[in-house]
């Protein structure tokens, strides 16, 4: 099934090393490098100061539950059979601007709709995990 789910492009210039970052482990975020600021998702510029220079800091991999939801049918045809299933954001703990989208699971390897939709809750801790699918390791979320 999940050879059917649409997956990020992971040689784009402004995330490849994010996702080569996700493949060792690491759960990266861009940075400015003249002002310092966070970015998520990455983009070629900097919102605040419009350099376009960054570097990639790694992250505690730690955050809480900001927001959630729950998509039934009808869905694309990869994800449909699976529903209904989690879809978290995840404000990162040292910096909550800073939100990731995934899935909150058991465990690195566990399915997108093992978790009791009903049993989540905002505020929640959780950390990162990563999970392969083909080519690409996704970053997934288990409670911390």
């Amino acid at each position: 099934m999940e050879a059917d789910f649409l997956l990020p492009d992971v040689e784009d210039p402004d995330a490849a090393e994010f996702w080569a970052g996700c493949a060792r482990g690491e759960l990266l975020v861009q940075t400015c490098k003249s002002c310092g600021l966070r970015r998520m998702p990455p983009r070629p510029m900097c919102p605040r100061c419009r350099s376009l220079e960054f570097r990639w800091d790694p992250t505690s991999g730690r955050g809480t539950i900001w927001s959630f939801i729950v998509p039934h049918p009808p869905l694309l045809p990869a994800y449909q059979e699976l529903a209904p299933y989690n879809a978290i954001v995840v404000a990162l703990d040292e910096d909550p601007t800073l939100r990731f989208v995934g899935n909150l699971v058991e465990s690195p390897d566990g399915a997108i709709n093992e978790i009791d939709p009903a049993t989540i809750q905002i505020g929640e801790s959780v950390r990162v995990v990563f999970h392969r699918v083909e080519d690409v390791v996704l970053p997934r979320w288990v409670r911390a």
